[in-house]
Parts: structure tokens; sequence; C-alpha cells
């Protein structure tokens, strides 16, 4: 871990450093720039009361609730290695930070930024309430005004856009090295409770993503093991020919839970696979797997040029007609009951462990918009209260996309579930496993 040098200012000042999902010390360069500025800095993640979407769906499911645990709890360790805690606050931002800076005599919270709606409601409710916000766009491969448009003018198709980045020798900025040091605990901090991680439900043995094992579990220093571990194996190299498997640990990546909560940095994977490259030599299974980053960085640009506009009925087809809901079919979707074998084994797999392979996460999301005619924003609120590796960007690009309300140049993708089982799940091992076969 590399030292760096504190900028001694005039103003330096007591700061809160508040964690959203970026729950690392690696290539962190909010946390750097608080860093460099605080006099002392109050680390703090707030946890919301629990709720429900207008869809009857709890926004964390168990399985994420014991996910954000883990991640947490990972956090606090790594920040009382350097001196350092990560306080809870319970409660909604707007009012759990304003509260804490009146006891510390703090005007300044720096976080990241996240282009999403809610998300930036929150910033805007703490400036509301006269606070200071310093935000950092963190999560994604490059910073915006390093592209070779201006982000209003992000393309409209994916593949224009990978196009655009490839003619311009666009490269992700290198990731910074870990944090050594930081500012001091608040003197006049309150006595603040640290992280606790939820009872883990009884997870099945053909879970993709055994989140209960130590080598699974969704903190930094896990995340950090898997991309050198992964790097280092032959299971990278297979890499374009394994990720549309259905079961086990090695047919794809599992990068996706440690980048969705932060602990996992996108520029350390991409450098990871530079350096592998480097090494060995490129590979199908490289090539693939930075395709695929580039996606979601595509999302997450999605978002800053487009905000709001992504979670209105129509997403960004204005001729898309008004979704319909059919609570009866939705739940039995939910539940893994709706008669099709396959779909119904991908849903009690999502259900039982948190996780769902890629091409079965549109198989199943394809049904529900075009076999059962349902809403998509319905399927989406699903999603994120039981995915271990929830984005708010990827799925709602994800969904958007599939839906025909989103970018796809075809409008929307319909896969037939019983051609997707002949083809993926020949053997038909996959819907034994979930006891639909």
């Amino acid at each position: 871990m590399a030292s760096y040098s504190r900028r001694k200012t005039p103003d330096m000042s007591v700061m809160i450093y508040w964690f959203r999902q970026d729950a690392r010390l690696h290539d962190a360069p909010a946390l750097r720039w608080a860093a460099e500025r605080a006099s002392a800095l109050c680390p703090v993640v707030c946890l919301p009361p629990e709720s429900t979407t207008r869809w009857g769906v709890p926004r964390l499911g168990p399985h994420r609730q014991v996910a954000r645990g883990q991640t947490w709890l990972g956090l606090d360790a790594s920040l009382r290695a350097l001196g350092s805690r990560l306080a809870v606050l319970h409660g909604e931002p707007a009012q759990a930070l304003p509260a804490l800076a009146r006891q510390l005599g703090a005007d300044t919270v720096v976080c990241e930024r996240i282009a999403a709606p809610e998300e930036d409601a929150e910033v805007a409710a703490l400036r509301a309430a006269g606070l200071t916000v310093r935000e950092h766009w963190q999560s994604g491969l490059f910073e915006p005004s390093a592209l070779p448009f201006a982000v209003a003018d992000l393309p409209k198709v994916f593949s224009q856009f990978r196009q655009q980045l490839s003619r311009a020798a666009c490269q992700p900025l290198a990731p910074l090295p870990a944090l050594s040091q930081l500012p001091p605990w608040p003197a006049a901090a309150p006595a603040l409770p640290g992280p606790s991680e939820a009872p883990c439900p009884p997870l099945a043995s053909g879970c993709a993503f055994p989140y209960a094992l130590p080598a699974w579990r969704l903190d930094e220093a896990a995340g950090l093991a898997h991309l050198a571990g992964y790097c280092a194996g032959e299971d990278i190299a297979r890499y374009k020919a394994t990720r549309n498997g259905l079961s086990g640990t090695a047919y794809s990546s599992k990068f996706s839970p440690w980048l969705a909560c932060g602990a996992l940095s996108v520029r350390q994977v991409w450098a990871a696979l530079a350096a592998r490259d480097a090494e060995y030599g490129v590979s199908e299974g490289t090539e693939w797997l930075r395709f695929e980053l580039l996606w979601r960085e595509y999302f997450r640009l999605l978002h800053l040029a487009c905000g709001r506009q992504l979670y209105g009925t129509s997403g960004l087809n204005p001729q898309a007609p008004t979704p319909r809901h059919h609570p009866a079919g939705y739940a039995r979707w939910c539940e893994g009951r709706t008669g099709q074998p396959l779909v119904d084994a991908a849903m009690r797999e999502l259900a039982a462990s948190g996780y769902l392979s890629n091409r079965l996460r549109q198989v199943a999301a394809s049904y529900l918009l075009h076999e059962l005619d349902d809403d998509w924003r319905a399927g989406a609120a699903w999603f994120e209260a039981q995915l271990v590796d929830y984005d708010v960007y990827s799925n709602q690009g994800n969904w958007l996309y599939i839906a025909g309300r989103g970018t796809d140049p075809r409008g929307g993708r319909r896969f037939n579930p019983d051609k997707q089982a002949a083809e993926y799940d020949a053997d038909g091992a996959y819907r034994r496993l979930w006891g639909t076969a």
C-alpha cells in the first residue's frame, strides 16, 4: 500500500466520508481526496429503514442483506487497520448525515457520484440542508471529460460507442494504490455503532456464487484475492466459450458481486486483465471480458446522459405502449411457478441463492415481459431485491434493453425458453438441480 501526501491547507476541517457503492481502500479517488484535506475524518454508511416498492417487493431481500453486512464488516476491518473505523447511521441520509454533521461541527460530506434519480435526490437533500457535498465519479473506467464525445452525445447504440472509443484509442485511468493512512477519527464524534452481519440463509450446494464461504465473501480482501486467482488460472482463457454456462462457480468470472458493492474497482479489474495478457498473451477470454466491462461502462454513461428518462414508463422509446401489471402471474414468476421448466428453475435459483447466470437473467426477463406481458419495472424491482450483484445502472439498462425501451437497435429481445433449454441445458441437469425436470 502506498502512502500519500496530505495537503495542509488553511481550511482543513472535520469531514464526513459517506460510503455508498465504493467499499474499498484501493483505487478510491473520493476517499483519497477527503483524506488529503480533512483534519479529521468520519467514515460512515447510511442504512435506510426497510421498505417495499409499489410492486409489493422489499427493496432489500435476505441475500442482499447478508451481502451488505459482509461488505461493511470487511470495510470496517480495513479502516481499523489504519486507525479509523466505519460508523453505521440508521435512517435516511437526508436526516442522518446532517444530524451527524451538527454533532461533529462539520459542513462537508464527500462521496461518490451515483447518477440515478434516487441517489441524486439524496445528495440534493443534503445540499438543501446546508451541507457542502463533494461528489466524485469513480465507478467507471473513464472520466467523462476524457471521452471522444460529450456525454450528452453518447451514441444510442453500444456498438457505435465501442467503435468511437476504439478509434480514439481511449484507455481507462490506471487504478490508484490503496490508502495506507487516514486522518484521525473526530474527537467530537458521538458513540456510533459499527456494522453487523445478518444470519446467512442456507444456500443450496448448487449455488453459483456461494457467498457464505470465506473465499466468496463480499469484501475487498476476498474480491482482490478472487481477481488475482482468476487471472492466474486457466478458466479466464476459456471465458468466451463458457460464459453462457448455467451452473457452477467456474463458467464465468464472478467479478460482478464485488464490482457492484464497490469492494473491487473496475479499473483494477481492467489493469489485471492487461497484466494477464502481458504475461500470457491476449486470449479470447480476456478480450470478451473487456467487451463486457465496456457494456457496464455504457450503462453508467447512459445514466449520466439520460438520467430520469430511464425510469419512466416508456424509457427511451416514446412510442412504447404503457406496460401492464398482472399480480398473480408476476407472483408465479417470482416464485418459480410459471410452469415453464427453465424459467422456473432460474427463478428458484435466484430466490435460493441471490445469484443467476447472465444467460438465465435474459431468459427469465424475456418470459416476464413477452410471455406474461408484465411491466418491466416490476421485474427490475424483483432483481433489485434478490441479486447480490445488484447494480442500479446495469439492472436498469438490461431490463430496458430486453423490454425494447432502451438502446437495443432491434427494439427488444425475446428468448424462446424451450430453445434456450435445448441449447444450454440439453441434458436437463440444471432443471433437475432446481427441481423442475
